[in-house]
């Protein structure tokens, strides 16, 4: 089988614009497939510069080197309710470099004219502060640190110039990415006294972005590698499996449109001045689906989110909850929400993920709290109505951690919590009991009891459930 480099596959050498901290799954089959699509339809010529945010990984390393950089990113999903497969080779990475061992040639990289773009993804632990990181190390420790560093010896060498600050744009799975980077580098310059020019040309010569990523990337696809392998005529050892659904929403100025025109390509790729509201409808529709229909789809024996969806009751259900009780709530045209919710919804279709419910229900108290009360006490303070299928989802977690469900399950969650739930329990006192359980100062930070008779609802659907199981209560609140 054919190798996968420069000797069996022509890869010209792109102008380095972008360097991009994080070389893992999830970059390669989002990010820099993203920018492969846009050099190859003309609308960019970009080339990426990948760094290792922490020491070792020479494994990986090697297998950059020995493929020159290229792999093949493996799509699979839904489209349109049909299946749908997308294979590419990605030639957008020219280098992976380690800063830890070639800190000259990745400093020449951040000191260079032509770049103008930094990405990153050093996962959500990835952006925090250090007090006293070191930034004269080669590199210093934190990411915060690292980009402290390399904006002030960049605007050392360009002295303060305007136009050579840097577009930089965060993947980190964590709310106000780009705005918290921000925060930090601005704290590592005080506190290491960069001096008030150097403050003033981060705030004005560079643009920091937050962004909302969402693609599920299960990674390098062990069981079926050699038959990808054989398909794809290469022996690619650093093939990434992805979902064909993605989207990436980018907050900030509109200079990031014109530098990175991503959308031009075809992609899903949303550019607004604030990502707050577009992620609150995301979490919403898309999550609060997901921690809703957790436990009411595993006390009907369903193991993933396609056994869930294959079942026509649990179908329903959710997508009952998301046309009549999420949508209504959310203040933009109902034509083009209910465009944007079918699209996220066709991916509990997809076959090839297996997305399993147990590993959805991880922390499912405070999730339900975050995804879905706020639908629920929306109705009631929007429309003065209750939300009676979000609801029901609340009860069926509450039966689920009881430990009186219909199946054996064992919560993955806050344990204190779970032994409230548990010891609390009287089945000659439900409403008590739910009252007990929604009153608990420790497990919510919101306010229940803010939504008149939201007690008593959870409690008679956990008496529909106790009483003649879950399918039979499901049945009973689906129209």
């Amino acid at each position: 089988m054919k190798k996968l480099n420069k000797s069996t596959v022509e890869k010209k050498e792109l102008p380095v614009k972008i360097l991009q901290f994080g070389e893992g799954n999830f970059l390669r089959a989002f990010v820099d497939w993203m920018i492969d699509k846009a050099n190859d339809a003309g609308v960019m010529n970009h080339g990426v510069v990948a760094v290792q945010p922490i020491p070792g990984g020479e494994f990986v390393a090697n297998l950059f080197k020995e493929q020159d950089s290229m792999y093949h990113v493996y799509l699979e999903g839904i489209k349109d309710k049909k299946p749908v497969k997308e294979v590419s080779l990605v030639k957008s990475i020219n280098e992976v470099l380690n800063p830890y061992t070639q800190y000259a040639e990745y400093e020449k990289i951040f000191l260079s004219d032509e770049l103008e773009m930094i990405i990153s993804n050093t996962t959500e632990a990835g952006i925090r502060y250090e007090e006293g990181d070191d930034l004269n190390a080669n590199p210093p420790k934190s990411f915060p640190a690292k980009m402290t560093a390399l904006l002030y010896k960049r605007f050392k060498k360009f002295n303060g110039s305007a136009d050579k600050g840097l577009l930089i744009v965060c993947c980190e799975l964590i709310e106000d990415n780009g705005s918290t980077l921000h925060d930090y580098v601005l704290k590592h310059a005080k506190f290491n006294k960069l001096g008030d020019d150097f403050i003033t040309w981060v705030n004005t010569a560079c643009h920091f972005y937050d962004t909302l990523v969402d693609r599920i990337v299960p990674g390098f696809p062990k069981e079926t590698i050699n038959e990808i392998k054989e398909e794809i005529g290469f022996d690619d050892n650093l093939v990434v499996k992805g979902e064909y659904f993605h989207v990436w929403a980018i907050g900030g100025d509109s200079i990031i449109k014109e530098k990175l025109p991503l959308d031009k390509a075809g992609l899903n790729v949303i550019y607004m001045d604030d990502i707050k509201e577009f992620r609150a409808k995301k979490v919403r529709i898309l999550n609060g689906a997901h921690t809703a229909m957790v436990p009411v789809a595993l006390q009907l024996g369903c193991e993933t989110v396609m056994d869930a969806f294959n079942t026509p009751e649990v179908e329903k259900y959710i997508n009952q909850m998301v046309a009549n009780e999420v949508l209504a709530v959310i203040n933009e045209d109902p034509e083009e929400l209910k465009a944007f919710a079918a699209k996220i919804l066709e991916r509990f279709y997809n076959p090839f993920l297996k997305h399993y419910l147990k590993d959805i229900s991880l922390n499912s108290l405070s999730k339900w709290e975050t995804r879905d009360y706020p639908t629920v006490f929306d109705n009631y303070k929007k429309l003065d109505k209750d939300a009676k299928l979000t609801i029901f989802s609340f009860a069926a977690l509450l039966v689920l951690y009881s430990g009186k469900s219909e199946i054996a399950f064992t919560p993955n969650d806050t344990a204190e919590f779970v032994e409230f739930i548990q010891s609390t329990f009287k089945e000659y006192d439900i409403n008590g009991w739910v009252k007990g359980i929604i009153s608990h100062k420790d497990m919510w930070k919101e306010n229940f009891n803010e939504v008149p008779q939201f007690a008593d609802e959870v409690a008679n659907d956990v008496k529909l459930i106790l009483n003649g199981g879950m399918l039979k209560a499901l049945k009973s609140i689906i129209a």
